[in-house]
């Protein structure tokens, strides 16, 4: 009787807000454009999403356009300033969210997306309709897309103005609500308390009709013409008893109604969760791992700490930078940057230093958190800061690798001739500072005063194969590096020839080495991690390690401490390993997104952070 009167609430509610959308002048049907992944900066993105444009100013029918993501193809300045020119030439409002293009590779750290468009989420309401969109990044990283602490902070209060919990919604978002979303659990139990009439969503780049645990899931094709199919887009028709779905093509046919989702008052309490919750149940198996204190900073963190002595120093979304005790985590200072901080810093000689997308590097001192110096650059600073006897070595999104004295903040030298942002950590190995960048390219520079040493390339063409994530490493007179080709390359560090190449093991963006020098460990995108002999001639394995953490692309380094190593994955997992055998210690879930590149503070304790702006320490007890 309980849900029967709950169905019948919620229809008279549906019926008193379409009387008032009427009364208002807004009416139905209507009609809107619904646009998803037009990737400009793809070989046809920008002539497609024209055309597209084009053919919505010629049709008198469409009262909005919305926008589900993936609006460019790496989300670089100029591609998100070439959307927003075409874009400009609608003559009807349109509403844009960013997809896992538009944020894995910002050389912004996302700060370019809502400069651009004025935010990267929206909120409005059409004919007794409230529309939300909002995106699931993943920001600056390989792996699941994820709901950020601070965005769904947002969602709860747009969703406490509705007017009435029986009016209709619809959200937009660019991953479909399932595993690919780690927390995606996060945004379906919230908008199944509410009157959620469909889910939209793009990323699939096909039609095609979902379900998210009874909520009406409907993906969006992309706007790219493929070698066999034509560009187009989708026209949603909002009638009186279902919301209709055509396939447009730009200047020709629209197709007969391909979907239709029923429309009325909704009541999901009877719906049982259809996707298992997260497990955490692993964490049983090692009774003597334990988290010993953690810290929630309530914004995303996409970064490593650093480790000065007692303290361990973090920066977030908020542009705060946390100064935490070693011991017990609590806060011992904090530091407002100007925008984000989403670089991992570097800590030497009582000294971090960290870059911000305020186009600022910045030094504290690590004690009290107080300004040493800062340097302004004139573009964000995503890359993470090495410090090397004295010397600060850190490159930007200006395309420009610095030099700087840790001490004064006067910059050394300057290297600008890179093709593409930075945002690894740099090795300093045998008189050579070594990085990669975005732009299909490693350097090598003379560490005294930047000159060119030598420049490798993997040979596949793309930025997007650029060893320009993992964090290279160095041993036995070789450079070790990973790409997403999935090669693992050994180079001469005197003159950048590769010693050996190998795809034999699927590997990524995940590499470290072994404290002795004797062993570099690579993380496969599938389960296993490998350890190979630094001084062979040719890939040689000494052990490989089944580990069963799944597929799993997160660029979490393996690193290694007192014979141990620690690397994170993009569900929330923490592994130690043997460093000699390759046994698995113990492994911990943390949480249930991205763990970032470990720090061990030795054998038995880890410091961690993860995507959902956490920092914390895990003990082995002994």
């Amino acid at each position: 009787m309980a849900a029967v009167m709950s169905v019948l609430r919620k229809l008279v509610a549906w019926a008193l807000l379409a009387i008032g959308a009427a009364a208002s002048g807004q009416v139905h049907p209507f009609r809107f454009a619904w646009l998803s992944d037009t990737h400009v900066g793809s070989p046809t993105g920008a002539e497609d999403l024209e055309a597209a444009v084009r053919d919505i100013n010629s049709r008198s029918d469409i009262a909005f356009v919305v926008l589900s993501g993936d609006v460019t193809e790496m989300g670089s300045d100029a591609e998100l300033e070439q959307a927003r020119a075409i874009l400009a030439g609608l003559d009807k409002p349109w509403y844009i969210i960013p997809g896992n293009h538009d944020t894995k590779w910002s050389e912004s750290g996302c700060t370019s997306f809502p400069r651009v468009f004025g935010n990267d989420r929206f909120v409005f309401d059409y004919g007794g309709y409230r529309f939300i969109g909002l995106h699931q990044g993943p920001v600056m990283k390989m792996g699941d897309g994820h709901f950020a602490p601070e965005d769904l902070r947002w969602l709860d209060s747009e969703l406490a103005r509705l007017a009435e919990s029986a009016q209709p919604l619809v959200i937009v978002t660019h991953y479909p609500l399932d595993s690919s979303i780690d927390n995606w659990y996060a945004l379906i139990d919230r908008i199944k308390k509410y009157n959620t009439q469909a889910v939209l969503v793009g990323h699939g780049h096909r039609n095609r009709a979902l379900d998210f645990e009874g909520v009406p899931g409907v993906m969006g094709r992309s706007l790219l013409r493929t070698r066999d199919t034509p560009s187009g887009y989708t026209i949603v028709e909002v009638g009186p008893d279902a919301m209709r779905f055509f396939e447009r093509t730009p200047g020709g046919p629209e197709g007969p109604a391909w979907h239709s989702v029923p429309l009325g008052a909704r009541d999901y309490s009877a719906d049982a969760t259809a996707y298992p919750r997260p497990d955490f149940s692993v964490n049983d198996s090692y009774p003597d791992v334990r988290i010993r204190w953690k810290v929630d900073t309530g914004c995303t963190i996409a970064s490593t700490p650093a480790v000065w002595k007692d303290y361990a120093v973090v920066g977030n979304a908020a542009g705060t930078v946390y100064g935490l005790s070693l011991k017990d985590g609590k806060t011992r200072w904090t530091f407002a940057a100007g925008s984000r901080v989403f670089a991992t810093p570097a800590a030497a000689d009582g000294r971090v230093v960290f870059g911000s997308t305020d186009g600022h590097i910045y030094c504290l001192e690590a004690a009290a958190g107080t300004l040493a110096w800062k340097v302004p650059t004139g573009a964000p600073i995503v890359g993470a800061a090495t410090i090397d006897r004295g010397t600060v070595y850190i490159g930007g999104s200006d395309r420009t690798f610095r030099a700087i004295d840790l001490r004064t903040g006067s910059v050394k030298w300057e290297y600008k001739g890179i093709g593409g942002f930075i945002e690894t950590k740099p090795l300093v190995y045998q008189g050579k500072v070594i990085f990669g960048a975005w732009d299909s390219s490693l350097y090598a520079l003379n560490a005294k005063d930047g000159s060119p040493a030598w420049k490798w390339s993997g040979g596949r063409p793309g930025v997007l194969y650029s060893p320009a994530a993992c964090w290279p490493v160095g041993a036995k007179g070789k450079v070790f590096v990973v790409a997403p080709d999935r090669y693992m390359t050994a180079l001469d560090v005197r003159t950048g020839a590769a010693v050996w190449r190998s795809n034999r093991y699927e590997v990524r963006e995940a590499v470290g080495v072994s404290m002795d020098g004797s062993r570099v460990y690579a993380r496969t995108m599938n389960d296993t991690v490998v350890a190979l002999a630094t001084a062979a001639a040719s890939p040689q394995a000494l052990w490989t390690a089944n580990c069963g953490y799944g597929y799993d692309i997160d660029p979490s380094m393996p690193v290694e401490k007192d014979g141990v190593v620690f690397f994170g994955t993009k569900n929330g997992m923490v592994y130690a390993l043997d460093g000699r055998t390759g046994a698995v210690r113990w492994k911990y879930r943390v949480g249930v997104t991205t763990v970032h590149t470990p720090v061990p503070l030795d054998g038995r304790s880890v410091l961690v952070t993860d995507s959902d702006g956490r920092v914390m320490v895990l003990v082995e007890r002994t």
